[in-house]
């Protein structure tokens, strides 16, 4: 949805304005390297923001200034990410195209990845600049504070962070208050001196105040600007009054109380004594949050909207202009506040009315998000409903969900009940936070509903039109859709049968052009086959998903499912299929134009984990390292487990079982069950890093905890427990009490054409043989083993094993057939490979280009990114790449260490 540029624009200084010159010395850059933090702290009507734009017009010439202004809905964490980058890039364009196509990606990439990205671009691109919040006091999501104290933490030197707010924000400022890099700027500051009030009365007001009057205002205003403000007005209309001789010293001498009475009197004073015309104007306007001269003439009825902002700007009557067009404008907060207060007390019976025809304005003219409040705010749940349904397909590809979840949350059940596009989304919402019955009863009261749906009350053209077009498509699709979040609950639920059931009948529903549903119908379908074991079924169904995907237009999903794809390939016992799968889907990734996709780093982690089963442990390493650095910008959130467990295999090919379990540790907690069948628990496989460790108890702790026993039916989910389970008995010295588990999962490996589980059970068979002294059963099983297995890639999957098997590979070389007697031969010399890496790895810094080093050793100097560009006659883009390039080859993330590394390696 569009976003009102007036939130990216410095508030244009008034053409009479208080020089304070006493405040804007304290916030000026000491040579040129400004705090970390200005904060501009104090109540309501201290002059925070003036005084943050007459400071920053000031300092235009030495610095950049992204400026943003905040709203209540800038408390929805993915909103106000968009809104800072978008500020960021009114003042370095080249900052944040990376941080914003994450977001815009959608999926759950967190804050800290789309900060990560947009710090980096600070850092190597942007000169000078101060990033300024205005109004951050309604941000009271917890989420934005701690975005912010992150962005706080890793500000380039160069770049400064302003806010303004009403009420300190809950970050670290006595940390930074510590260090030295916070300025402060309290109401004790602001408030006026006598000799500025002088200059404002008299001046700015057009007042003629003697001395003792002004001070006589500044003592009782305590030099509170608002309230001098009001005071002035008031005044004036005291000294015109009686042909000029009014009795401005009576009122001042009046002039009393607290700051809330003193605001209750004087806008009554003010309000009082405008025309009528304006009164009613004010009285009608107050409802918005932001004016321009048609929103304002659909409420009032007339037609002299900006003529009358126009001349209430010219008046000081409280109107601020957003932009230097004088288009947009908005009341002094606490003149909104008592505005609104005397609309609700004497025509309270008109607010409803009022935010309709806001809601209405907006909605015609594309403002969506903001029509959707003011309907709501009407009371008017119908419209405020249709004006939802008509945003859903937009808020959920900017991933804007707590903003999608109040809005529903602020229409009536019913009302959503009877809707099925808002009910299905409301299901969605519930799934999300893990309300799997509330999720089943939002979906059946949709599908009750598919029949009954009331017509779009809301007329399609204009600028509606492409918003109504992705309403038809979203009611089109709902059947399929229902019945896909049935089939994600299922899953979730681990019943693979209602799995497989509410994916046949999405695929059933879908039409020819529902290209999404029809790709998440066919997913659910192709995870429930390899959850029950079908893997060829799996296979086959999973490509038909990629398919559609890819028929969508959906390129990060489709790159994205070969992750899946090529475990699923690993279980069929195709190690060599699985890296081709992902060797190709990287290439094609790392050659997309434009920003890094956000699944490239699952790419790399699943490459890895792949290379890693194949002996090749310095690749493995590779691919890991370049996942890391990547962040979780390039993962999606049901992946981030995958690259902990990817490092712990590799850990324990290098024999570092400490790491190996530390690693699983980190893993467990990141598993999202539900999205894939978990067929190889983390629990498990930190069990088998036990066995080898000799700890036992542990282990056998495991074993108890998760119920696994020798009776247990054969089963798919349940095959890596149980050889986990046959693992252990082995070491403990009852390998006969295996042989009748490992005989079951052997032969239903066979029965179904799992190539993977029949290498495994074989070898871990072999095992309990070798450990019962029967060499020729030990002899057989192994060479079943190899011969499956080494040809199709395997080989960690055997040297994990450790000195049993050693052992008997080394037997097996002395006397096997030749084939077989190979096959072990390949994989003692894998054993006893040396890890180039861990011998004598590259220093960091090695392999850097001769044009890496150029750009390196201009990253020392003080230009900026796209002066770094020019110089080296480059474009931004080729240059971003080079720095990335740079930071994995020197191990950092920031201009600031890679130059610091770089001296120290003597690349400079």
């Amino acid at each position: 949805m569009p976003v009102l540029g007036t939130k990216l624009h410095l508030p244009s200084p008034r053409r009479r304005l208080v020089q304070r010159a006493r405040l804007t010395g304290q916030l000026r850059a000491d040579g040129g390297i400004g705090p970390r933090l200005v904060l501009v702290a104090a109540p309501a009507g201290f002059g925070k923001t003036t005084l943050l734009a007459q400071w920053l017009a000031a300092e235009k010439s030495q610095r950049t200034v992204a400026w943003l202004a905040l709203d209540a809905g800038d408390a929805d964490l993915r909103l106000f990410l968009a809104h800072l980058v978008a500020a960021i890039q009114t003042a370095e364009p080249g900052a944040g195209v990376d941080a914003l196509a994450l977001l815009e990606a959608g999926g759950s990439t967190p804050a800290d990845a789309v900060l990560v990205s947009l710090i980096n671009d600070l850092d190597v691109l942007a000169g000078p600049m101060v990033v300024a919040l205005d109004d951050y006091h309604v941000i009271d999501g917890s989420a934005v504070h701690e975005a912010v104290a992150f962005l706080l933490d890793n500000l380039p030197p160069q770049v400064t962070l302003a806010m303004a707010t009403r009420a300190d924000p809950p970050i670290p400022l006595s940390r930074l208050r510590a260090r030295g890099e916070l300025v402060e700027v309290r109401a004790a500051d602001l408030r006026f001196t006598t000799g500025e009030a002088g200059v404002f009365l008299n001046e700015v007001m057009g007042l003629r105040l003697e001395p003792a009057l002004v001070a006589a205002l500044e003592t009782r205003t305590e030099g509170w600007a608002a309230g001098l403000q009001l005071a002035a007005l008031s005044a004036r209309s005291h000294a015109g009054a009686a042909g000029g001789s009014g009795d401005v010293a009576g009122f001042v001498e009046a002039f009393s109380g607290s700051h809330r009475f003193v605001l209750d009197y004087l806008v009554e004073e003010v309000l009082d004594r405008q025309p009528g015309e304006v009164r009613a104007f004010l009285l009608d306007t107050s409802v918005l949050d932001q004016l321009t001269g048609g929103l304002c003439d659909a409420l009032t009825g007339r037609s002299d909207g900006q003529l009358m902002l126009e001349t209430l700007e010219r008046e000081n009557l409280f109107v601020v202009p957003l932009d230097d067009e004088r288009r947009w404008y908005r009341y002094h907060h606490l003149f909104a506040d008592a505005l609104r207060a005397r609309l609700a007390a004497r025509h309270g019976d008109r607010v409803g009315e009022l935010h309709a025809a806001a809601s209405r304005w907006l909605a015609g003219n594309g403002l969506l998000a903001d029509a959707v409040r003011h309907a709501i705010a009407s009371g008017e749940h119908e419209h405020a409903a249709d004006l939802v349904e008509l945003a859903v397909a937009d808020v959920r590809r900017r991933r804007q969900n707590r903003t999608f979840r109040d809005w529903l949350a602020a229409l009536p059940d019913d009302v959503v009940r009877r809707r099925p596009l808002l009910a299905t989304c409301a299901g969605d919402c519930r799934l999300s936070e893990g309300d799997f019955d509330g999720v089943e009863a939002w979906l059946d009261a949709a599908e009750a509903g598919l029949d009954t749906s009331p017509p779009p009350a809301i007329p399609a053209g204009g600028s509606l039109a492409e918003a109504a077009r992705d309403r038809e498509g979203e009611v089109r699709s709902l059947p399929a859709m229902i019945a896909v979040y049935r089939a994600s609950v299922a899953q979730a639920r681990g019943d693979v049968d209602g799995t497989v059931s509410h994916a046949r009948r999405a695929l059933a529903l879908a039409g020819p052009q529902d290209h999404f549903p029809r790709g998440a119908a066919a997913g659910f379908a192709g995870l429930a086959a390899w959850a029950a074991g079908d893997l060829g079924t799996a296979v086959d169904t999973f490509t038909e998903a990629v398919a559609s995907l890819h028929a969508a237009g959906m390129v990060t999903d489709e790159l994205g499912a070969t992750v899946v794809m090529a475990n699923m390939w690993l279980a069929r016992g195709r190690p060599v299929e699985a890296r081709r799968l992902c060797e190709r889907a990287l290439a094609a990734a790392q050659s997309y134009p434009g920003p890094v996709l956000s699944t490239t780093g699952d790419l790399h982690v699943g490459l890895a984990d792949v290379l890693c089963e194949q002996g090749d442990l310095d690749a493995a390493a590779e691919h890991l390292e370049i996942a890391r650095e990547l962040g979780d910008r390039a993962s999606l959130l049901e992946n981030r487990h995958r690259w902990y467990t990817a490092t712990a295999a590799l850990l324990q090919a290098k024999g570092d079982l400490a790491g190996a379990i530390a690693m699983l540790d980190r893993a467990e907690p990141l598993f999202l069950p539900g999205y894939f069948p978990d067929v190889r628990p983390i629990a498990a496989t930190r069990a088998r890093v036990r066995i080898v460790q000799g700890r036992l108890d542990d282990a056998r702790a495991w074993a108890r905890e998760r119920g696994v026993a020798l009776t247990d039916p054969p089963g798919y989910l349940a095959e890596y427990d149980q050889l986990t389970l046959a693992r252990l008995l082995v070491a403990e010295g009852d390998a006969r009490e295996a042989l009748g588990l490992l005989d079951r999962v052997l032969d239903a490996a066979q029965a179904a054409g799992r190539d993977g589980s029949l290498v495994e059970a074989a070898l871990v068979r072999a095992l309990a043989h070798h450990a019962n002294g029967d060499a020729d059963p030990a002899a057989g099983d192994l060479a079943v083993a190899l011969t499956h297995g080494v040809p199709a890639g395997y080989c960690r999957l055997f040297l994990d094993e450790g000195p049993p098997m050693a052992e008997l590979l080394g037997q097996v070389a002395r006397a096997a057939p030749r084939d077989v007697r190979t096959h072990a031969e390949h994989l003692l010399a894998a054993a006893h490979k040396p890890s180039a890496r861990a011998d004598a790895g590259p220093a960091p810094g090695e392999g850097l280009s001769e044009r890496e080093l150029e750009v390196l050793r201009l990253l020392a100097t003080d230009l900026t990114g796209p002066e770094i560009s020019g110089r080296l006659f480059m474009s931004v883009n080729t240059f971003r790449t080079h720095t990335r390039h740079i930071f994995t080859k020197l191990d950092v993330n920031t201009r600031r260490a890679a130059v610091t590394r770089a001296g120290e390696l003597g690349l400079l």
